[in-house]
Order: C-alpha cells, then sequence, then structure tokens
C-alpha cells in the first residue's frame, strides 16, 4: 500500500514541476509584444521618411529650448548660430555647429507654435501650406530680442518647406541688419538642396555677405560636419 502511495505522490510531483516549467515560459508572449512595438515604431519611421522635405526627426514641438544669449550684455564672441526648428532636427545640427564653432546659439520661437496639424504637407489647408503658398506671409515671432551687432559670423539654419525657407525666416532677416557680417545658411531637409532659399532670404535681409550654404544631413558625422565648416570660412 505504501509503494502504491509513494508512485502516486510522484506523479503528481511530475506534473506539478512540469506546470512551473510551463509558467518559466510566460515570457514569450512578452516578447511577441516587444516585436510588435518595434514593427510599429519601424512602421511609423518609415510613413515619416516618405515625407519630402520636411524638418523630420522628433514629432511635435521640442520641449526642451536652449538658452538664448543674453542681448543685454554680450557674451564677447563673433560667431552665432540663428535656427528654426520645427520638429528638432534643425535644432540638433545646430547645436552641434555651435559646439564646434565655439558659438552662441538663438532659437527662433514662433509666437503660434505649429502643431502636428499645421505640418501636414498632404493638407492643402494646412498652416504651412497655405503660408508657404503665399510669399508675402510672416509668421510672428515670439522671442526676436537677439542683438547681432557684435557678431561678424552668423550661422542659419531652418527646414526646407516646399522647396524654400519658412515664412518665419523671412520674418526674421527682415528684422535684423546683417550689414559686414559673413552670413552662412545650412538647412535640412528630406532630400531637397538649400537651393533658392538662400537668394531668397539675402534679398530679403538687403545687407551682409550670404555664402551659398549647404544642405546638412541629420546623421552627419561630426568630421564632415567640422570639414564643412572649415569650408565655409
Amino acid at each position: 500500500m505504501k509503494k502504491i502511495m509513494l508512485s502516486m505522490l510522484a506523479a503528481m510531483c511530475m506534473l506539478g514541476l512540469t506546470g512551473c516549467g510551463n509558467t518559466d515560459f510566460s515570457s514569450a508572449p512578452a516578447e511577441t509584444t516587444v516585436q510588435q512595438e518595434v514593427q510599429t515604431e519601424q512602421s511609423a519611421e518609415d510613413t515619416e521618411a516618405e515625407k519630402p522635405d520636411e524638418d523630420k526627426a522628433v514629432s511635435g514641438q521640442t520641449e526642451k529650448q536652449p538658452e538664448n544669449p543674453d542681448t543685454a550684455e554680450s557674451s564677447g564672441k563673433d560667431t552665432i548660430v540663428v535656427y528654426f526648428s520645427a520638429t528638432g532636427t534643425t535644432m540638433e545640427v545646430a547645436e552641434r555647429i555651435a559646439n564646434i564653432t565655439n558659438a552662441d546659439l538663438y532659437e527662433i520661437i514662433p509666437a503660434e507654435p505649429y502643431s502636428d496639424a499645421d505640418l501636414d504637407w498632404n493638407d492643402d489647408d494646412s498652416r504651412t501650406t497655405i503660408e508657404m503658398s503665399d510669399p508675402d506671409v510672416r509668421p510672428a515671432i515670439d522671442n526676436d530680442t537677439v542683438n547681432l551687432d557684435s557678431y561678424s559670423t552668423v550661422y542659419i539654419g531652418y527646414p526646407i518647406w516646399w522647396g524654400d525657407a519658412p515664412r518665419i525666416m523671412s520674418t526674421f532677416v527682415e528684422a535684423h541688419d546683417f550689414d559686414g557680417k559673413t552670413v552662412i545658411p545650412f538647412c535640412t531637409s528630406g532630400s531637397s538642396p538649400i537651393g533658392r532659399s538662400v537668394e531668397n532670404l539675402a534679398a530679403q535681409a538687403g545687407s551682409g555677405n550670404w555664402l551659398a550654404g549647404c544642405r546638412l544631413d541629420y546623421g552627419i558625422s561630426d568630421d564632415d560636419l567640422t570639414d564643412w565648416i572649415k569650408s565655409m570660412n
């Protein structure tokens, strides 16, 4: 009788161990969920990559804003990097240029921030589509207090929208005097070159020695970025 009972207890233990073993593999569904999330993120990146010429990399407005130079007291630097970035791409490149050149950094912030809907280039009624369809539009700048007087070199960065600089760049250059300054434009875009945007901004500014500038890829290496900077000087 005892042998029978021992046999039954052994069988029950084996069943219990088998159940624990199955529980140990509960991570399999979680792994599937992770794979689905990665696929979803990749799909979103692919969709974003289809946008032809918009400043892209981060969805929506950037939360962290760089500190703008104090206009009441000069930093003593002779170079400043001025930029507008709707999604973060131009900001990333501008920060790297400022770091390499030991320049001040100034972000152009629109009085009315651009929402994702505003940036929808597929929508004929979106804010940016309407703005870029009218060369006379001048979006207001929220923080245009920068004084360029003490700078001899001004880098100006922006995304390319509909083959040109955003209209807010026109607002900025028309409000400042670039006389005696070397102006070095740069842009970010999905594929379009800097093109006529430099010529248009130079004409609107009406002063300054505007160089040809260049389109800079979001992932440009530090060496290539440094080489470009040297080529502009």
